[in-house]
């Protein structure tokens, strides 16, 4: 005859918790929306958190919602937002013999979780960290103790694994260059080729303001022969119609010339 154990808080948040979580769990598999899913592993994620705490195992309960709820979650989040969440995936097996191995591996973890349960039933229950706690003072202690000397060794390995796998993501999701960086030997070269067969001028393109009756950013820069400079200006003010009218500009500045060749003919005349 099996004996009910006692109800308390932690059997209490168990059999709660446990339906909850496994309803959620089936959630994430058949919700047809990726935000559902996701909030439906944040349930379960805060479900395992609460059984965490039950068990004595606060160092568990706090990285369990930081760690996982708060940052790897999101993490789902933005890369749904990403991607949009209209986008549907194909079900097209492109990986050979995907779905056998995968019924397989269903199979594989239900067996270990029925001959888990069954022998927390028939065998006998866990019994708590109390213990295990109370051997180093606390939680976190114990944690270390185990982690920084026992399994120091298989600590190593998997953040050595971490990171190759990390670097491996980066390496494969780092595309082909679109176009070499060019270098400032690379640039000159250009201006100076530009030059010869455009004949660009390679400096530096006029400043605003320049041969003009103001200094606003959108006066643009008058040449020696009262033409507008057209680079002097950012193409930007130019396509929002910020450029001042330049008519008035011109103008003097042709007037001006204008009497330079006057008095220059005059004196060519006078020579004669």
């Amino acid at each position: 005859m099996i004996e009910i154990p006692a109800l308390t808080g932690d059997l209490f948040a168990f059999v709660v918790c446990a339906p909850l979580m496994v309803l959620l769990a089936i959630g994430i598999v058949l919700c047809r929306k990726p935000v559902h899913s996701a909030l439906c592993m944040a349930g379960v994620m805060v479900g395992l958190a609460v059984l965490y705490a039950a068990q004595d195992a606060p160092f568990l309960f706090v990285v369990q919602i930081i760690v996982y709820t708060g940052a790897i979650l999101m993490l789902f989040l933005f890369v749904v937002m990403l991607i949009g969440v209209d986008t549907r995936d194909s079900v097209v097996e492109t990986l050979k013999g995907h779905r056998f191995w995968t019924i397989v591996a269903i199979l594989g973890l239900t067996a270990l979780i029925l001959l888990a349960v069954s022998q927390a039933v028939f065998v006998g229950g866990p019994t708590g960290l109390a213990n295990a706690n109370a051997q180093h003072g606390g939680n976190a202690e114990g944690l270390a103790a185990l982690l920084f000397t026992r399994y120091v060794v298989l600590l190593e390995a998997t953040s050595a694994l971490l990171i190759t796998a990390a670097i491996g993501a980066m390496v494969l999701a780092h595309g082909e260059k679109l176009r070499e960086v060019k270098r400032q030997p690379e640039k000159a070269a250009e201006r100076i080729e530009r030059y010869a067969k455009q004949g660009i001028h390679p400096g530096p393109d006029p400043n605003s303001g320049v041969y003009a009756g103001t200094n606003a950013i959108s006066a643009p820069a008058l040449l020696p022969d009262g033409s507008v400079a057209e680079h002097s200006v950012s193409k930007v003010l130019t396509s929002r119609g910020a450029v001042v009218a330049v008519d008035d500009l011109r103008g003097a500045t042709g007037g001006a010339f204008e009497d330079i060749r006057r008095v220059h003919a005059e004196l060519e005349g006078e020579d004669k």
